[in-house]
């Protein structure tokens, strides 16, 4: 059996995880237990060490989602008692804040990082900074199944933006609504699609309020996927406003669609987008550079249209036929040759 250990937290209202998106394909070829939909953090946690403890006999490989926030502790504690119980264990590591982890928690890295079966990221960005602090590590992107993403070329470009990402203040979406007010044209619309999760679109909703863009402005909360993929034909731009990022799902979602991304150059963005080519880049928190970049887009639909198939054959590598076979050659060896 493969142990999954992550966050599972849709039931409750928020963003769906990658955990969520993967362990239904590994159990296509695994047996696999995913924890913990607990919504209260100390009881989640019990409940993630306690599954360890439950499953050792049956448990072949614990796989261990790893962020750089507090969830970071919970990770270290499950690979603490993994260790404990001699099963191999292998954190995938996520957030594009995780650089400042590694600085800020170098013994507890040191005890993860050395002590796994693999280490896995999901970013070139994170794979150069854990191999430039000496940890074996393998690449395995973030997926999408690319035939559920149709890919529509749209010919005339209009100021109809859309941003799709849960409302929390490191993905600043205040900025969308600033530069809404730069971009100054009656005619656009943004739509924003998002829970929220530390309160953050109460200050969206000020924002917009001050600025009397409430008729140009949608606010969808939280929506399934396939209900944004299909609003997504509505729209013809797609802006990323984070401050932090790593491997942004929605952002790969949006070039599969066809939409030209513009989107802040943090983390690891700027290893998936390649700027001008298969999106365009601007500084964190730039809300004129943005603007323009819009601008650029509306009033050059022959470079948008560039970006855009430009952007749909580079997102092929991440359909899941192809990272598949990543995952089951990290995965298989272990699975089929350790015995309890």
């Amino acid at each position: 059996m493969l142990l999954y250990i992550g966050n599972i937290l849709s039931v409750h209202g928020g963003s769906i995880g990658v955990i969520e998106m993967l362990t239904p394909r590994l159990a296509e070829r695994y047996e696999v237990k995913a924890v913990s939909s607990v919504q209260f953090k100390p009881l989640r946690l019990l409940h993630m060490l306690f599954s360890v403890w439950l499953y050792r006999k049956r448990c072949k490989l614990v796989l261990i989602d790893t962020f750089s926030t507090q969830a970071f502790w919970f990770a270290y504690l499950v690979c603490r008692i993994c260790y404990l119980l001699k099963i191999p264990f292998v954190p995938f590591v996520h957030g594009g804040d995780f650089v400042n982890r590694l600085a800020k928690s170098k013994e507890e890295c040191n005890f993860m990082f050395t002590r796994s079966y693999l280490n896995v990221v999901p970013s070139r960005f994170l794979e150069f900074h854990l191999k430039k602090a000496s940890y074996a590590v393998k690449y395995i992107p973030n997926f999408v199944e690319l035939k559920k993403y149709p890919f529509k070329q749209r010919e005339f470009i209009q100021p109809r933006i859309l941003w799709v990402r849960a409302f929390h203040k490191i993905y600043n979406p205040v900025m969308a609504v600033n530069v809404m007010a730069q971009l100054n044209d009656g005619r656009a619309q943004l739509c924003m699609v998002g829970a929220d999760t530390d309160g953050t679109r109460s200050l969206v909703e000020n924002r917009i309020q001050e600025l009397n863009l409430s008729s140009q402005i949608t606010l969808t909360g939280r929506l399934m996927k396939e209900e944004w993929i299909k609003l997504s034909q509505e729209y013809d731009i797609f802006i990323n406003t984070t401050t932090i990022d790593n491997m942004p799902v929605s952002v790969i979602e949006a070039m599969a669609l066809g939409l030209p991304v513009v989107s802040t150059a943090v983390g690891g963005v700027p290893y998936l987008i390649e700027n001008n080519k298969t999106g365009i880049l601007v500084e964190s928190n730039n809300v004129e550079a943005m603007t323009n970049a819009i601008r650029h887009v509306l009033q050059n639909p022959d470079h948008a249209k560039s970006i855009s198939l430009n952007a749909r054959k580079e997102v092929e590598d991440f359909d899941w036929e192809n990272v598949s076979l990543k995952w089951f050659d990290v995965l298989d060896g272990i699975m089929t040759r350790r015995t309890v």
